[in-house]
């Protein structure tokens, strides 16, 4: 097999090349690029993990750039994972890639191989978790897929380290795959028309123009951008291309293109490969059968779910908490900290900005160390966990009916669960969804009816001491909220909805040393990014109270508190302060328990769940979504909150 180096550039050796990691989701593209560059970025065991473009030196070789793409379900593309890799494609001083492929489902793997042969991209194969195939009864004969294809192929196991120096002897002789594609005599005529018309107005310098017109015929947008920009006056013209060719035929071009990628694929690996049936399944591979069936599926998922629930809201909200914020911070370092300022600085607006009220190290500090790193690092844990188990992908498929009729799919669960332990860490999660959709709703409805762990203790051990009644009616008036609004903000929130394509990877115990990696790198992360975000939001808090705009937001709200909600005139300083912290709200209505009836607290506890996110959460959205689109939030939210509880406290007066 002749296995030369490709013509890159004469003036362009080895030592001086970028190299894109590609592939399929949950294929172990993160897992390798780890093992090539040293640097740790989200080994994960669930697509759509690496949700940017990753970039690192590689270690074998410090002049060489090495990048890390999400995973790509087709190309042409139409998620947002795969149009960042698109882009990657596209925009980069790209020489050659790794394509990482799933050695036990060869043939999703080669429909991907086929594209990428079409853009010309010098390129090796790494067939990876070969461990898995044998497991599952596959043999792949790499040497002679590689003869077919006339590029190298190297089997992996990125997990254990397996064949990674012949993956990186074999990066000197890379070279673009063979052909796999031959199409009819009429499709044919349509991509040497529109190749002859990119390579005429818009060739690429590094990427073939058969490959970018067979991507342009599929309906891939980032390709579409990239020619309009270069094109010009003349991608009219492409475009009439385009809409002639597709309707010459019985059926979409798009749908006739991805037709021969899957034959010539499946043709391939039936001859490069053989699978055998085990005589036993392994017993991690019951299991994760048991997790999507219809009837076990449901026990499996709350089990899991009350399980990081328990882990992240009770222990790390609860218990953690409670160590860090009573003992070490309430009884040792707050005291010290704020005798250091007393004498040092005396009292005055100084010693205030740090120690008072809502000092830089009373509030920002203490919220940011003791409250809320205990909960992220029980998160990221069990987080880590989820992902390195392969349950998460399966948690996805489970929920996805029931979160259809949100206008979302099933892998918008876990923020919404964990969203009970820290909305401010749940909005972070909203990451894994695929689409700025689908983060959009489900961020609006966690800042608006899921009630943080802290809260909902409060909640339940004000209205459970008063009257079971009113923590059902608490509970109803929150989901119904929680479904109509979902239902409507699918409605009304342009786009549609992304159905659930997911891998389902094997299920397997998770290794520690990825789930402790995950969880450091994110917890630097944490110290690194959010930190600054709280004293931000401490500092904005200080200034209002200094200004005098506090008081006069309590003073303010007054009217409406007492009047529409019922509730005595001091609860209106619990919504302030509840915007602070969600539970310091709830603490607030807590403290007035005796001059409450049953009805007051059901009406409180509905709004303040309803009301807007503690400011942490808020600084989080801004984050996230932009400052925008939080204050659009904000202004649905309040309203929202204040004319449930107004609904519900004439509901209620008249009816109990």
């Amino acid at each position: 097999m002749d296995l030369s180096p490709p013509p890159l550039s004469p003036e362009s050796p080895l030592d001086h090349t970028s190299m894109l990691l590609v592939g399929h989701p949950n294929v172990g593209k993160s897992v390798l690029f780890h093992r090539l560059t040293g640097t740790y970025v989200n080994v994960s065991n669930y697509p759509g993990t690496t949700v940017e473009v990753s970039r690192a030196t590689a270690r074998f070789d410090r002049a060489i750039s090495l990048l890390d793409t999400p995973g790509v379900l087709s190309l042409p593309g139409r998620s947002d994972d795969e149009r960042a890799t698109m882009r990657a494609l596209l925009n980069e001083e790209l020489r050659l890639a790794v394509q990482v492929g799933d050695a036990k489902n060869l043939r999703r793997t080669l429909t991907l191989t086929a594209m990428l042969a079409e853009l010309g991209v010098p390129m090796v194969l790494a067939l990876n978790m070969s461990d898995e195939a044998a497991a599952h009864g596959v043999a792949v004969d790499h040497k002679a897929l590689g003869e077919v294809l006339r590029i190298p192929v190297v089997p992996t196991i990125a997990t254990g380290g397996s064949g990674m120096q012949p993956l990186i002897d074999a990066l000197a002789v890379a070279r673009a795959p063979a052909p796999l594609l031959h199409y009819d005599d009429a499709t044919e005529a349509i991509l040497r028309s529109t190749t002859a018309f990119v390579e005429e107005h818009a060739p690429h310098p590094r990427l073939a123009s058969r490959g970018l017109a067979i991507l342009f015929l599929g309906g891939d947008s980032e390709v579409e951008d990239w020619l309009q920009a270069r094109c010009g006056v003349h991608y009219p013209e492409l475009l009439a291309l385009r809409s002639e060719a597709d309707g010459a035929g019985s059926e979409p071009l798009a749908a006739r293109l991805a037709a021969e990628r899957g034959r010539a694929a499946d043709a391939l690996s039936k001859t490069v490969m053989d699978q055998h049936a085990r005589a036993r399944r392994p017993m991690a591979q019951r299991l994760g059968q048991l997790a999507v069936h219809r009837l076990w599926g449901w026990p499996i998922l709350l089990a899991v779910l009350f399980v990081v629930y328990e882990l992240v809201g009770v222990f790390g909200a609860e218990t953690l908490v409670g160590l860090f914020e009573e003992k070490l911070f309430g009884e040792i370092l707050n005291p010290a900290v704020t005798d250091f300022f007393t004498g040092a600085f005396g009292q005055g607006w100084f010693t205030d900005l740090f120690v008072g009220q809502y000092g830089l190290w009373t509030m920002g500090m203490t919220y940011a160390l003791a409250l809320i790193l205990p909960i992220v690092t029980t998160f990221f844990l069990a987080f880590g966990v989820l992902e390195d188990s392969g349950y998460f992908s399966r948690l996805s498929v489970i929920a996805n009916r029931m979160f259809a009729l949100l206008g979302l799919n099933g892998r918008a669960v876990l923020p919404m669960v964990l969203g009970l332990g820290c909305v401010t860490m749940a909005t972070l999660t909203t990451r894994i969804l695929h689409t700025r959709r689908e983060r959009l709703i489900t961020t609006f409805l966690m800042a608006l009816a899921i009630p943080c762990s802290a809260q909902l203790g409060v909640v339940l051990g004000l209205l459970g001491g008063m009257t079971f009644g009113g923590t059902v009616i608490w509970a109803v008036t929150i989901l119904f909220v929680l479904l109509f609004t979902g239902w409507l903000a699918g409605k009304l929130v342009k786009g549609r909805r992304i159905p659930l394509v997911t891998e389902l990877p094997p299920m397997r115990l998770p290794v520690l040393g990825n789930v402790m990696k995950k969880t450091g790198g994110r917890l630097k992360w944490y110290l690194i990014e959010v930190i600054p975000l709280f004293l931000l939001g401490t500092f904005i808090m200080f200034m209002l109270d200094r200004l005098g705009v506090l008081p006069w937001i309590i003073r303010a709200g007054e009217p409406l508190v007492t009047g529409w909600l019922g509730l005595p005139p001091e609860a209106s300083a619990a919504f302030v302060m509840g915007f602070l912290r969600r539970d310091f709200g709830a603490t607030g209505l807590f403290a007035l328990s005796g001059q409450l009836s049953a009805e007051q607290a059901v009406v409180g506890m509905v709004t303040l769940t309803l009301f807007v996110p503690c400011i942490a959460s808020m600084m989080m959205i801004i984050k996230e979504q932009g400052a925008r689109t939080a204050a659009l939030m904000l202004a649905m939210i309040i309203p929202t909150a204040f004319l449930v509880g107004g609904i519900l406290h004439q509901l209620l007066r008249i009816f109990w």
